[in-house]
């Protein structure tokens, strides 16, 4: 049996997610996630929208990844690998080259990332809705607010 491992925080979770997890799991038998947890991601100076536990959820429901375990530190990979006898460690390409040293106890593989989708971008396109909706709210308000003066002239 070929056992896969990857790594991620799976954080608002995405079409990029399930055709990354999908390709992974093509590369063997067994697909286990190691996903960051909440302390780890915070240490990394990340804020997750989902926390831990409901990530974990999320993964265990893909019919593409067989486990999920909680990566703590940057550190574990090592042990993880050995502990779960995995025989690919695969990441995507974003982090190419980062985990070579790995080759002596495992194949590291780099997949491509799905194209024109990422968490990051699509935490920022609702950040600017958000932004732009405010401003709509306020200039609707400065209206109303005029209006107001205007009738008690």
């Amino acid at each position: 049996m070929k056992i896969v491992i990857t790594y991620g925080t799976f954080d608002l979770f995405h079409v990029g997610h399930i055709r990354l997890l999908k390709r992974l799991s093509l590369l063997g038998d067994k697909l286990i996630v190691g996903l960051s947890s909440d302390e780890f991601n915070a240490g990394k100076g990340k804020k997750s929208f989902f926390s831990y536990k409901e990530r974990a959820e999320i993964l265990e429901s893909c019919k593409y990844v067989t486990e999920v375990f909680a990566e703590h530190n940057w550190q574990q990979k090592r042990n993880d690998i050995i502990k779960y006898q995995a025989d690919v460690f695969a990441m995507g390409d974003d982090w190419e080259g980062k985990f070579d040293d790995l080759n002596d106890i495992c194949e590291v593989i780099y997949l491509p990332r799905t194209e024109d989708v990422s968490t990051t971008e699509i935490k920022s396109a609702l950040s600017k809705v958000n932004a732009e909706e405010l401003d709509r709210i306020e200039s609707t308000l400065h209206n109303v607010i005029d209006i107001v003066k205007s009738l008690s002239k």
